[in-house]
C-alpha cells in the first residue's frame, strides 16, 4: 500500500500525542498505584472476531510514545485475514507502560479493523466490474486519519481528505451558486484567483443536471447521487467516458454490486466509516 499524504510523522504524532493526553491526564493512577514501577511484564493482543487485522503499524507507534523501551514481537501485519484465536503481536516490558498504551491501542486496532473488514467484504461485491470503492467525510471527527488509514488497508480508495484537498460542488453549494454553471464557472475562478490547483466534482441529482456539467465542462468527474440503477446507466451512456463517474447516496451491501454493473468508475459509501461495528480483541497478559 502507498503511503497516503496525510499520513505524516507530524500527523500521527499528534494524533497520538492528544489522544494520549484525552486518555492518562495528570497520570495512570490505577497502573501507577497498583503496579510496582520497575515490574516487567508481556501481553498479546488477542483476536475474538473474523475480519481484517487493521492498526498493528499504529500500535507500534503508540507503545513506543508511551514508552520507547517497550518491545513488541510482531505476529500479523495490517491487512491480514484473522480468526479468533488469532495473536498479532507481544509486548513486552514495564508493566505499567503496557497498562497505559492498552486502552487507546485497542480502541484504534479494534475500529480500524471493523473499518478494514467492512471495506473488504464490500470490495468482494464489486468482484468483475471497473468500479472503486471510496470513503467519505463522514468520519469520526479527530478520528479521520485512522478511520481513512483503514479503508486503504481493506483495499478501498481515499476520496477528498478533508476541504481543502478537492472541490465538490454538492446540491447546497449549486442552490446557493445559482445553478451548475454558475457553481462551476465560479470555483475555476477561485483557482485561477488563488493559484490553486484542485480538481472538481460536482454532484448532480438527474440527467438534467449531468448534461448541464457536460455543457459547462472544465471538471475532473461527475457524482451521481441518489440514481437508480437505470438512471446510472442513462448517465454513463450521456457522458460516454468523457469524464469519471461516481454513484452515492444509500448504497448498501444489497445494492452495491448492481450500481457497480451499471458502469460507474466509483462507488462512495458513507457507511464505511459511520455505521461500523468494532472487530473484537484485547490485550492480555500471559
Amino acid at each position: 500500500m502507498q503511503t497516503p499524504p496525510y499520513l505524516t510523522p507530524e500527523a500521527l504524532d499528534t494524533f497520538i500525542r492528544t489522544a494520549l493526553a484525552e486518555d492518562i491526564g495528570d497520570g495512570d493512577h490505577s497502573a501507577l498505584s497498583a503496579i510496582p514501577a520497575e515490574a516487567q511484564n508481556r501481553a498479546h493482543l488477542l483476536i475474538k472476531d473474523e475480519g481484517v487485522l487493521a492498526g498493528v503499524a499504529l500500535a507500534h507507534l503508540i507503545f513506543r510514545a508511551v514508552d520507547a523501551d517497550l518491545r513488541i514481537e510482531q505476529r500479523l501485519e495490517d491487512g491480514a485475514r484473522v480468526k479468533h484465536g488469532d495473536v498479532a503481536f507481544i509486548v513486552e516490558g514495564r508493566a505499567q507502560s503496557i497498562l497505559t498504551a492498552e486502552r487507546l491501542v485497542l480502541n484504534c486496532m479494534q475500529r480500524m479493523s471493523g473499518i478494514a473488514t467492512r471495506t473488504a467484504y464490500l470490495n468482494s461485491l464489486l468482484a468483475g466490474t471497473n468500479a472503486k470503492l471510496l470513503d467519505t467525510r463522514k468520519t469520526t471527527p479527530n478520528f479521520r486519519l485512522c478511520e481513512k488509514w483503514a479503508v486503504l488497508i481493506g483495499g478501498g480508495v481515499n476520496h477528498r481528505y478533508g476541504l481543502f484537498d478537492m472541490i465538490i460542488l454538492k446540491d447546497n453549494h449549486v442552490d446557493y451558486a445559482g445553478g451548475i454553471r454558475q457553481a462551476i464557472a465560479a470555483s475555476q475562478s477561485y483557482l485561477a484567483r488563488t493559484g490553486r490547483q484542485l480538481p472538481i466534482e460536482v454532484e448532480t441529482r438527474n440527467l438534467s443536471e449531468v448534461q448541464q456539467v457536460l455543457d459547462a465542462g472544465g471538471v475532473t468527474r461527475i457524482m451521481l447521487d441518489n440514481m437508480s440503477p437505470a438512471q446510472l446507466r442513462e448517465a454513463v451512456a450521456l457522458v460516454a467516458g468523457r469524464y469519471p463517474l461516481e454513484a452515492s447516496g444509500g448504497i448498501t451491501e444489497e445494492t452495491i454490486a448492481e450500481v457497480a454493473a451499471t458502469g460507474v468508475d466509483y462507488i462512495s459509501v458513507g457507511a464505511l466509516t459511520h455505521s461500523i461495528r468494532s472487530l473484537d480483541m484485547s490485550l492480555k497478559a500471559f
